[in-house]
């Protein structure tokens, strides 16, 4: 069966323009006729945009954590939840057109280790309901109240975790309002984050179980056509420090020259200050050989307007997501003007 949703998920990405990288990252530049598009002014509701929005084309539930165990030992988890759509709307069965996939690591200074799972929607194998909230694909859930308590958890072939999370702060928006540009021709998603999760629990290793405490990030965006035809990938840092804190930053590589920034600072209390392009200044420092290819690893951030001037290096160099859709994710340490711990995320790295 998993193999049938590989080759769904395939085809899936052919509809959205041929090969991987061709117009976007997993085509993800490619022309969205007939889906919803993003518009500025959005008036967020919620429960509902917790939920699916199934008339645009791509949505995530996205979850990274920052955690340490009885001796101080830095892990990181992440959980994430696809969902990509052939054509607008929902059916029930198979004639759903909506296709699921989930992502699932845990990785330490010495260890990265990462599944993934495939579903479609209208069969009741993964799909996300609004209220009560519950986002899900196989065992693997995220449910509870996203401004309170919330479970997560997820399994792999040699790892497992199951964590409670406790919302500490409020909901933050990027962009305008939610409203997150992310090219100069104008293309967008909307966008919100709960950056505040406080969290406790469990991670499964073939050593044993491991109590673990920390903080987690979530990420909620859906779009049509996010990206520009030639932005080849994406380089994304959420990074928390010591003060509380928060910056959401990334950069936007355009194979046809020059890249793409936006950020948003967030205040301990929740407070926000979007900046648009050019504001975040974000530089590689150094390269590691990752699956055959090089990655940078360790970075140079730089906010001038909030006196940020930090090095961003991988707490494991080798964090590489294997997957259908292959990229590089995993924990950082931040250090210089600011201290403290995050995620990165980078796409679009191919080997020669």
């Amino acid at each position: 069966m998993n193999a049938r949703f590989r080759s769904l998920l395939l085809v899936l990405w052919l509809a959205c323009g041929g090969t991987a990288f061709a117009q976007g990252f997993a085509g993800l530049g490619t022309d969205a006729e007939g889906f919803a598009m993003p518009q500025p002014g959005h008036v967020f509701s919620f429960p509902q945009d917790h939920g699916a929005h199934p008339d645009f084309r791509i949505e995530w539930w996205y979850v990274t954590a920052n955690l340490s165990g009885p001796d101080g030992t830095p892990y990181g988890l992440q959980w994430t939840l696809f969902r990509s759509a052939l054509k607008p709307g929902e059916a029930e069965g198979w004639e759903s057109p909506q296709v699921w996939f989930g992502h699932a690591a845990v990785t330490s200074a010495t260890v990265h280790k990462a599944a993934e799972r495939f579903g479609r929607g209208g069969t009741g194998q993964a799909g996300v309901t609004a209220e009560p909230f519950e986002a899900w694909i196989d065992d693997w859930h995220m449910e509870g109240d996203l401004l309170g308590t919330a479970r997560l958890s997820a399994t792999g072939a040699d790892f497992a975790y199951d964590v409670t999370m406790r919302a500490a702060g409020p909901l933050v928006f990027h962009g305008q309002d939610g409203y997150s540009v992310k090219s100069a021709a104008g293309q967008a998603s909307h966008y919100y984050s709960q950056p505040f999760f406080e969290v406790e629990g469990t991670l499964t290793l073939p050593e044993g179980e491991i109590p673990v405490r920390g903080t987690a990030w979530l990420d909620r965006e859906w779009s049509s056509q996010p990206l520009a035809e030639t932005q080849s990938g994406w380089d994304w840092f959420s990074l928390s420090f010591a003060d509380g804190d928060k910056l959401m930053g990334f950069r936007l590589r355009d194979a046809a020259g020059g890249d793409f920034t936006s950020a948003t600072w967030i205040e301990a209390d929740g407070t926000t200050t979007p900046y648009g392009d050019g504001a975040l200044v974000a530089t590689p420092l150094e390269e590691s050989q990752v699956a055959g290819r090089a990655v940078p690893t360790r970075w140079r951030v730089i906010l001038e307007d909030k006196g940020l001037d930090v090095t961003v290096a991988a707490l494991n160099s080798q964090a590489w997501m294997g997957l259908t859709v292959p990229y590089w994710e995993g924990p950082v340490i931040v250090s210089g003007s600011h201290e403290g711990r995050g995620y990165l995320e980078m796409t679009g790295y191919e080997a020669p």
